[in-house]
């Protein structure tokens, strides 16, 4: 009898080295007879047991992990082809606790199913959304999307409703969908896990933007650093081409919506709206100025969707189930779900997709499992290098845009990156100025000049010059960032650096 096995192929799991799992447990059945069959799938996010191996059994799938080749060997002689004891066994998938304790709406599939298998994808719930919406209106599509409460998940948390609204009310001879893949904050991996464990997602989901506000060409604009994702969803864009997902007859409704791959040259910047337009078009990226808002003259001046990986991999459920299910979850104005990225000095590691609401503690301890380190978290840092640090003190506010508003934090994309005690918070201010300094698109003076000044304020702060003339000089700056740059890369720089501050103020003064 063959025995069906999973192993990822999510860029964490190669990283450990899933390939060389594969080849082993592969020559082992070969050597002892035994038949397997080998499904590459994505991640299921516990990224401290990867490469995790699950094993399909009559009574569900088994988890073993971490697996390394030298694990392999005792893997066979324990019987693991058939759920065998084994110090690494995990026990039934479905039954453990990180999975258990999720909402797992956008992330239903990563780690189920084969990512491209137009098969799978169908037969666990996929096109589902896309069908009802092909039987829908463009303006009915869009009050699904307005109703389910959907925010931009990339960082601003504008509704998602709103700005589709917006392009199918501006006439134009032809309208885009871009997909900002650029992720680049720190801690953050969850559009990456997306395009890797479950691209048809992503498309699905371009497809009923397109539908809903009449654009017919989407494009995808991915970072180069992600050269295992663009390997998966540019297979994906060609499976889904073949299939009749995407292109001139999606799904034979007469309606077309292609989708185009780009890869993106590593600028941090990009990640902003309009520097990745200009960057689609083959210019340097740069931030434009606002008005024209690109859903209004975006790309190639063109009524544009712009959203980010999870806005988009989330309308699929939406379309599937409705708005009004989809903000049965979060609170208050903070609807649905969000993966959360836990990183940095953290035991478990990982993703977790539940509703807003949760606490950082929560997230934390229950999931996280406190600091690898074994000591007490001194600060976490939430929503990228660009967000405020948290002391211990802040850990029971809620995850939602406006109770992290008030708390003078920020969720954006959901990456959390934790700090155990010995962390200089000084020394974590200086980085936030610095990385400003250094991503800068240069085109306005606050961000270019305020970044670079702002280094050496600090500098000067450590080596105790006129302490307290440079810690107001410092602040007056921030001051100065937060309103004068011409957009969230300088605006935001002062948020980490003004909160390591406030709450480390002994830091800054040693």
């Amino acid at each position: 009898m063959t025995v069906t096995v999973y192993v990822p192929r999510d860029s964490a799991a190669l990283s450990m080295g899933a390939n060389e799992v594969v080849e082993a447990i592969v020559q082992h059945a070969t050597k002892s007879g035994q038949q397997v069959a080998i499904v590459r799938n994505g991640s299921r996010g516990m990224l401290w047991l990867e490469p995790f191996v699950e094993v399909v059994t009559p009574n569900g799938r088994i988890g073993y992990g971490p697996v390394g080749i030298a694990d392999v060997p005792s893997l066979f002689e324990k019987g693991f082809l058939h759920g065998g004891d084994h110090p690494l066994r995990q026990g039934f998938v479905a039954d453990l606790p990180w999975s258990k304790k999720q909402t797992r709406l956008t992330f239903a599939r990563v780690g189920v199913t084969d990512p491209l298998s137009l098969a799978d994808y169908e037969a666990n719930g996929g096109l589902a959304g896309l069908r009802k919406a092909l039987a829908m209106a463009p303006a009915a599509i869009v009050e699904e999307v307005v109703q389910s409460g959907l925010r931009g998940r990339g960082g601003a948390g504008f509704p998602a409703g709103i700005k589709w609204r917006t392009v199918l009310q501006t006439a134009a001879s032809q309208k885009y969908v871009a997909c900002n893949a650029d992720e680049g904050d720190s801690g953050t991996f969850s559009d990456r896990m997306v395009m890797e464990g479950d691209p048809f997602l992503l498309l699905e989901g371009m497809v009923i933007a397109g539908l809903a506000t009449g654009a017919t060409e989407g494009y995808v604009y991915l970072r180069s650093e992600y050269p295992d994702a663009q390997v998966v969803f540019a297979t994906a864009i060609e499976r889904a081409r073949a299939a009749g997902w995407i292109g001139a007859d999606v799904l034979g409704s007469g309606r077309r919506f292609d989708v185009h791959l780009r890869i993106g040259a590593g600028a941090y910047i990009c990640g902003e709206e309009t520097a990745m337009l200009e960057s689609l078009e083959g210019k340097r990226g740069m931030v434009r100025p606002k008005p024209p808002l690109p859903a209004i003259a975006g790309l190639w001046g063109k009524p544009t969707v712009i959203n980010n990986v999870m806005t988009l991999a989330s309308v699929p459920w939406i379309l599937a189930h409705g708005g009004a299910a989809y903000a049965a979850h979060g609170v208050g104005r903070s609807k649905g779900t969000l993966p959360f990225q836990l990183a940095g000095n953290v035991t478990h590691g990982g993703l977790v997709e539940v509703p807003f609401g949760i606490t950082l503690k929560e997230l934390l301890y229950d999931f996280g499992g406190g600091t690898a380190s074994g000591r007490p978290i001194r600060a976490v840092q939430v929503g990228g290098p660009l967000g405020a640090y948290l002391p211990p003190s802040r850990f029971d506010t809620p995850l939602d845009y406006e109770a992290f508003a008030a708390a003078g934090g920020l969720v954006g994309h959901g990456g959390v990156v934790v700090f155990d005690d010995t962390v200089d918070m000084r020394k974590q201010a200086r980085y936030a100025m610095e990385f400003c300094a250094i991503e800068s698109c240069g085109k306005c003076t606050p961000c270019r000049i305020g970044s670079t000044r702002g280094v050496e304020v600090i500098d000067r702060i450590a080596a105790g010059e006129k302490r307290d003339a440079n810690v107001a000089l410092l602040r007056d700056l921030c001051a100065t960032l937060t309103h004068g740059s011409l957009c969230a890369m300088g605006g935001l720089t002062p948020m980490p650096v003004m909160s390591a501050l406030q709450h480390w103020p002994e830091d800054f003064a040693r």
